[in-house]
C-alpha cells in the first residue's frame, strides 16, 4: 500500500494535468517508444519554441486527469508508453510538429487528440497535422485581400508610364475615327 505522501503527490499530479488539459485548446497523445535522447531533446525544443507543453505521463494519471477534465474516449489509447502535448492557443501546432516527427521515426506515433475539450478522431487529427502554420495561413489570406489592390496599383502605374491621363485621352482620340458631322437637313420653305 503506497504511503499517504505518495498518494498526495499523485493526486496533485492528476489535478495539475487536469487543469492543464482544461486550459488548453488542443492536445495530442503520443506513443513515444523507440525515441533516443538526442531526438527527444530536439523534439522537445521544437515543441517548446511553438509554445507547446510536452510531458511523459503514466497512463493511469492521464486517464484520471482526462476524466476530471471531462474528456471522454481517451481510455482506449492509454496503454504502452504515453506522452501528452498541450497548447493553450494554437490548435494545429502540436499535431503538425508531432506528425512530422512521427513520419521520420518508425516507432513514434500519434494515439489520439482533442480540441476544445472533445476527443477527435484520428482522421481529424491527421487533417489538423496537414494544415500549414498560423503565419502561413495569415499570409495567404493577406495575399488574397491584397491581389485586387495590387492589380489596381499596376493599372494606375501603367497610365502614369504612358504619360498620364491626357496622353491616354489623346491616344484614344487618335485611334477613334473622326466622326463626320451630320449633314444639315435643308430648311423647309414655308409658304406665306
Amino acid at each position: 500500500m503506497p504511503s499517504t505522501a505518495v498518494l498526495e503527490k499523485k493526486k496533485q499530479m492528476v489535478a495539475d494535468l487536469s487543469e492543464r488539459i482544461k486550459n488548453s485548446c488542443a492536445g495530442v497523445v503520443v506513443d513515444y517508444k523507440g525515441i533516443n535522447v538526442e531526438d527527444d531533446t530536439k523534439l522537445r525544443r521544437e515543441l517548446r519554441e511553438a509554445g507547446i507543453e510536452y510531458t511523459v505521463v503514466k497512463n493511469s494519471i492521464l486517464g484520471r486527469a482526462a476524466q476530471d477534465a471531462g474528456l471522454e474516449g481517451l481510455d482506449s489509447v492509454l496503454e504502452g508508453t504515453t506522452a501528452i502535448a498541450t497548447s493553450a492557443d494554437d490548435y494545429v501546432a502540436s499535431a503538425r510538429i508531432l506528425q512530422k516527427y512521427a513520419d521520420t521515426h518508425n516507432n513514434f506515433s500519434l494515439k489520439s487528440g482533442y480540441l476544445d475539450g472533445e476527443v477527435i478522431t484520428m482522421d481529424k487529427l491527421m487533417a489538423l497535422a496537414k494544415l500549414p502554420s498560423r503565419e502561413i495561413l495569415l499570409a495567404t489570406v493577406c495575399n488574397v485581400f491584397n491581389a485586387p489592390i495590387a492589380a489596381f496599383a499596376r493599372g494606375v502605374q501603367a497610365i502614369v508610364d504612358k504619360g498620364g491621363v491626357e496622353a491616354c485621352e489623346s491616344a484614344k482620340a487618335e485611334e477613334a475615327p473622326a466622326e463626320e458631322a451630320p449633314a444639315e437637313a435643308p430648311a423647309e420653305e414655308t409658304a406665306e
